[in-house]
C-alpha cells in the first residue's frame, strides 16, 4: 500500500474530479486518492466510481449524505487514512487551485525533511503567489492571516491555507472530537492546534490559480466566520492543555 494519502472533499465538482484524479495518477511519485463525496447532485460521486474500475487500488470514495461542512469531510478523510495504516495524509482542493505537482514539495518537507506538517503557502518569504484572484480578495486572504497571527501568535504566513501533508502521529494526537469548526475555519483551526502540540511546520511556496471550471464555495461570510471563529479558538486554548504522549 502507498504511504501518501491525498484526501479531496468534492461538492458538485463533475468538470474537474476526472481531471484531477488523472492528474494525480499522472505523477511519478505514487499517492492514493479518496474523494470523500457530500452527496453532490450534479453526479460527481458517480464519476469517481466509475474511475475506480481504472485505479481499484488506489482510488477510493466516501459517499456522504448531504453537505456536513469542510472540516468534518477532512475528519472522516483522515480517520480513514489512519484506519488504512496510512502514513502521510494531504488535503487538497478539487478545482486545480492547488496543482497536484505541488504534493511531492509536501511530502519532501514531511518525509525527507523532518516536519510534522508541510503548508503550501501562497504568501511565504514575503510573496503574494496568487493567480486569477481580483485584489480585494487577495488582501481579504492577506488581512485575514494577519488577524490570524495577531491573535493567536501562530508562526504561519498562510493561516488560512488548504493544501498540507500531515504526518500520521499529528492526526493520532489531535483529538477530532474537540475540533470546533466545520467550515473554512477548520483550516485555521487545525493549524494552530498543531502548533500548540509542538509540532514542526514548514511552510512550501506554491502559486495558487482561481479555478476556471465549476463555482467557487468561498464567501465573504466564510471570513467572517472565521474571524469570529479565531477568537473563540484563542480564548478556548486559555483554558486547554495540549500535552503530547510520545511514542
Amino acid at each position: 500500500m502507498n504511504k501518501g494519502l491525498v484526501i479531496i472533499p468534492t461538492y458538485n465538482e463533475k468538470e474537474n474530479v476526472a481531471l484531477m484524479i488523472e492528474a494525480v495518477f499522472d505523477l511519478s511519485m505514487q499517492f492514493d486518492l479518496l474523494i470523500v463525496d457530500d452527496g453532490s447532485p450534479d453526479g460527481t460521486a458517480a464519476i469517481v466510481k466509475h474511475m475506480q474500475s481504472i485505479w481499484p487500488d488506489r482510488l477510493h470514495i466516501l459517499e456522504r449524505e448531504g453537505k456536513h461542512g469542510l472540516g468534518t469531510a477532512y475528519i472522516a478523510g483522515f480517520q480513514y487514512g489512519l484506519d488504512k495504516g496510512y502514513e502521510y495524509m494531504f488535503e487538497m482542493d478539487c478545482d486545480f487551485s492547488h496543482d497536484p505537482k505541488d504534493l511531492e514539495k509536501l511530502y519532501n518537507a514531511c518525509a525527507k525533511d523532518g516536519f510534522d506538517v508541510a503548508i503550501g503557502s501562497r504568501y511565504v518569504d514575503g510573496l503574494v503567489n496568487v493567480v486569477n484572484w481580483p485584489i480585494s480578495r487577495v488582501m481579504m486572504s492577506i488581512f485575514a492571516s494577519l488577524y490570524v497571527r495577531f491573535i493567536t501568535g501562530i508562526p504561519v504566513s498562510d493561516t488560512t491555507a488548504g493544501f498540507k501533508c500531515y504526518r500520521r502521529h499529528v492526526l493520532e494526537t489531535i483529538p477530532f472530537n474537540k475540533i470546533k469548526f466545520v467550515g473554512y475555519a477548520f483550516q485555521i483551526e487545525m493549524k494552530f492546534t498543531a502548533w500548540k502540540y509542538g509540532f514542526k511546520i514548514k511552510e512550501i511556496p506554491i502559486i495558487f490559480t482561481d479555478r476556471s471550471r465549476g463555482e467557487s464555495k468561498m464567501t465573504r461570510g466564510i471570513f467572517q466566520e472565521a474571524v469570529l471563529g479565531v477568537l473563540q479558538m484563542r480564548i478556548y486554548s486559555l483554558f486547554r492543555k495540549y500535552l503530547r504522549v510520545e511514542a
